[in-house]
């Protein structure tokens, strides 16, 4: 009987310790303005990185400082310049200034890898196209969510 009694007792004291939770609602992140994972930057912008810069080779990323650097890359129509890219992901949330794309060029002149400059409207058309995907990706993932 007393066995009994203090197993009523538990079971009771357990309920009644749950009511005492605080019954707050849960907070809720902005979705539309950032999407932050295990990786530590902005995923939407992560991703959209990746996906469009998927066509070179990819000599290092670092996804908790938010770089993405390619190897150099040979169009093949163009077989006598070379690109290489670099992505830098500055903040958490899905923003433009959060965003930083530089690039090399070189052309073959006789044989050697000459530094060219690279027109600022091709950086610019990566980092619109980065910004479209991630925004893309964004509503995607709300709509689906």
């Amino acid at each position: 009987m007393l066995r009994r009694s203090a197993t009523a007792f538990a079971v009771i004291a357990a309920l009644s310790l749950g009511g005492c939770a605080s019954k707050k609602a849960r907070p809720q992140g902005d979705m539309a303005a950032s999407k932050v994972t295990t990786i530590g930057v902005n995923s939407y912008l992560w991703r959209a990185s990746l996906d469009t810069l998927s066509f070179m080779p990819l000599a290092e990323t670092d996804s908790n400082g938010g770089v993405i650097v390619t190897d150099w890359y040979v169009n093949p129509q163009i077989p006598t310049e070379r690109m290489k890219v670099t992505v830098t992901i500055l903040d958490q949330d899905l923003r433009a200034d959060a965003l930083r794309v530089t690039a090399l060029r070189e052309v073959n002149r006789g044989g050697q890898w000459v530094e060219a400059p690279v027109q600022a409207a091709t950086i610019q058309k990566l980092e619109d196209i980065i910004l479209t995907k991630a925004r893309d990706l964004r509503r995607a993932s709300i709509t689906n969510g």
